[in-house]
């Protein structure tokens, strides 16, 4: 199986091509948003999201470049969304350095993502696919939707994991999976191909999260790129937490839901001991691994190739990463 590295050498042509597209897509005669939207596109990370744009593209056999668009509207989109949860979050921290947002200022980071989100769409009219631009819309609203859900839960210690799963589709696994199909759309594969790039791309995000909200209790800073205990801080029950309060003592239990309801890192210890004790890590991640397992299995009625052995190579990344 390959690993990240050779995955990113496979698409290393698209993703040249999906870089220099964002580049001249970030030109404004608004000197500030080239400034912030420069700082946040090239502030690092992993670019999953446009990749698996490419790779499943490739892996369906499409051979045109509407795929480079399409990736790159993916990750104006994600990008937005990242500008606007920083300055919900009031974070300080991510990929390792300054959000925009305590560099440029809050009010800065929202327009801009506003800038992007309107960026994205006028890329979309200009593909000229209707379909994609339907994908591409009704994602961008779930996840809005889903924020908003997010900020409901936040301090309620009464979050369930059903609940919890029901934000993470909609603020994370929606895009990915909406990746996965525009790909299929531009391959002009069938509705079984279709169906099963859905799955695949909704698993893959729905893993991609878990790992993410369990990192916030078992990654240094360094690793992870933002503060450690982030979730925590911000009264945000996820999978660790909620798991945890199921299986502790009353003490514990009491323990737990005041620092939800309260927020912040007084406790960060204690609690971290709690979500050890009670296997709340191994189970956030047996369930990364179990959704992972499931996106995998979808792509078995796809031709074999490398860009599918790819695909494989990314949910196990998916699991396995520790940043």
């Amino acid at each position: 199986m390959p690993d990240f590295e050779d995955i990113k050498k496979l698409a290393r042509d698209d993703m040249l091509a999906v870089d220099s597209l964002i580049r001249g897509s970030l030109q404004s005669d608004v000197m500030l948003v080239s400034q912030v939207s420069e700082y946040i596109v090239t502030s690092g990370g992993k670019r999953l999201r446009p990749l698996i744009v490419l790779l499943a593209a490739r892996a369906l056999g499409y051979r045109d470049d509407l795929h480079i668009q399409a990736a790159a509207i993916i990750e104006f989109i994600h990008t937005a969304t990242l500008l606007h949860d920083d300055v919900v979050d009031s974070s300080d921290r991510r990929r390792g350095r300054d959000t925009a947002n305590t560099v440029f200022g809050n009010q800065a980071s929202v327009l801009v993502g506003d800038f992007l989100y309107s960026r994205a769409f006028q890329m979309m009219v200009k593909m000229g696919r209707m379909r994609v631009m339907q994908i591409l819309a009704d994602a961008t609203n779930t996840i809005a939707a889903g924020e908003v859900m997010q900020l409901m839960n936040v301090h309620d210690p009464d979050v369930t994991e059903a609940t919890y799963r029901k934000v993470i589709y909609r603020k994370t696994a929606r895009l990915f999976e909406a990746g996965a199909q525009i790909a299929a759309v531009l391959a002009e594969r069938d509705g079984n191909d279709e169906s099963a790039m859905i799955s695949y791309g909704q698993n893959l995000g729905t893993a991609f999260q878990l790992i993410d909200d369990a990192l916030d209790y078992n990654a240094s800073p360094e690793e992870l790129g933002k503060n450690l205990g982030d979730d925590l801080a911000e009264g945000k029950p996820t999978l660790p937490l909620i798991y945890a309060m199921e299986n502790c003592s009353g003490s514990e239990r009491k323990m737990l839901r005041a620092a939800i309801e309260k927020g912040g890192l007084d406790r960060l210890a204690d609690i971290h001991s709690v979500i050890e004790s009670t296997g709340a890590l191994k189970y956030t991640t047996a369930r990364a691994q179990e959704a992972a397992d499931m996106a995998i299995a979808t792509l078995s009625s796809i031709p074999e190739s490398e860009y599918k052995q790819a695909m494989i190579g990314i949910a196990d990344f998916a699991v396995r990463r520790r940043s």
